[in-house]
């Protein structure tokens, strides 16, 4: 049976001091957290790994792309200030985030208990982590889709393009409205989450293209098993 795989790594985390590592580092725990909350322990596993790497397993591949987009927007949303000369570095942090490749097949051995996790998708989603950190000073994408289905890659390629280019203009407020949202949460309980009027709310919601968004990730829980 498929499982999805997520390998992500944290983009230009060098760029940060010893501190802000060490935030990043509990602010990563706090969403691996609430993750396994908020899709239940049986569905979710996730792990960080030195601090910027991690990986996840999925019992339900379809939820992968909006686990995925989950990262991508809370670390986007951290609000993490340059230091005297990482000016230039820290940019492709706030630019990009995160780097997250999917991987969907089988798992040949997964035990959730010893974090043992060997097969097809880890594969797929690690090799293509490796893939995109060798062009670290020239990032060319940070949000991809692989399996051995070709009708699935033909058909998401481009969309994971274009939400890679949609989430990299996102500004920090935007990030955080996306995050909330990908959880499912009304523009009411966002206002109450967040502290700001409804009207700003649904200013960056429609700014940031969330019904593009919404259809991506019902597009990719419809096709993908």
């Amino acid at each position: 049976m498929n499982k999805a795989t997520i390998s992500a790594d944290i983009v230009s985390s060098t760029a940060l001091n010893v501190e802000q590592r060490l935030e990043l580092e509990k602010n990563l725990n706090e969403l691996l957290n609430l993750l396994k909350q908020t899709f239940g322990s049986k569905t979710f596993f996730g792990r960080l790994i030195k601090g910027d790497y991690i990986e996840c397993v999925l019992e339900e591949p379809k939820l992968a792309l909006r686990v995925a987009l989950l990262m991508k927007s809370f670390v986007k949303s951290l609000d993490i200030q340059p230091t005297k000369g990482s000016e230039k570095r820290i940019k492709d942090f706030k630019e990009y985030g995160i780097r997250i490749a999917i991987g969907i097949g089988e798992l040949s051995i997964w035990n959730r208990k010893k974090g043992i996790i060997d097969g097809e998708a880890i594969y797929l989603s690690g090799r293509a982590i490796n893939e995109m950190s060798m062009y670290d000073k020239k990032i060319k994408n940070t949000l991809v889709f692989k399996s051995k289905n070709e009708n699935w890659n033909g058909s998401l390629l481009p969309i994971f393009e274009l939400l890679d280019v949609l989430f990299s203009k996102y500004k920090r407020a935007q990030s955080e409205i996306i995050f909330y949202k990908l959880l499912n949460k009304s523009e009411k309980e966002i206002t109450g989450i967040l502290n700001k009027g409804q009207s700003t709310i649904n200013q960056h919601s429609t700014a940031t293209g969330w019904f593009a968004v919404e259809s991506a990730v019902e597009y990719f829980e419809k096709i993908i098993n």
